[in-house]
């Protein structure tokens, strides 16, 4: 990484070793700063949807451990919702939550959170994130709402 320093203006190169594991942080201009956008749903129809598909003999969940939407807990019923305010898959009563915020697509074993071009961003592991894959127990936050994920074996019920 190379940049000037704003006192002397001297170029300073520093190297930056990033681990093959860490959350990439990806900064494209957002959608809504493009114009056109503000009141329009997000579109999946480019995206390749054949391997959505939630995994047999499990239940996933997205629990809200802290925010104003505290305590509700969404089992998922597709493989792809969105969460946001009002008008989306799962509604958040969040102020500081985009109407589309981001996305959880489940594809088997794999479920991804991607940002939606949100205003104030989706964190995964305190970094802001463009996307990222979750596991069981994995947290992220949108607006002032921290939300769990959870993957748990479904219960047999009697015959």
């Amino acid at each position: 990484m190379q940049f000037a320093c704003s006192k002397c203006g001297r170029s300073t190169v520093v190297e930056v070793e990033r681990a093959p594991d860490r959350t990439q942080v990806i900064t494209p201009l957002p959608e809504f700063a493009r114009g056109g956008a503000a009141n329009r749903r997000p579109s999946f129809a480019a995206e390749d949807d054949s391997d959505l598909a939630l995994p047999p003999g499990k239940v996933i969940a997205l629990s809200v451990i802290s925010g104003p939407s505290r305590g509700l807990v969404f089992p998922l019923e597709r493989p792809r919702v969105i969460l946001g305010r009002a008008g989306s898959d799962l509604p958040l009563n969040d102020p500081k939550v985009s109407r589309h915020h981001c996305s959880i697509e489940v594809r088997g074993d794999v479920v991804r959170l991607r940002d939606l071009d949100s205003t104030n961003g989706t964190f995964f592991s305190e970094e802001r994130v463009r996307a990222a894959e979750l596991r069981n127990m994995s947290e992220f936050r949108i607006g002032s709402s921290l939300i769990l994920l959870t993957i748990r074996p479904r219960l047999a019920t009697a015959s």
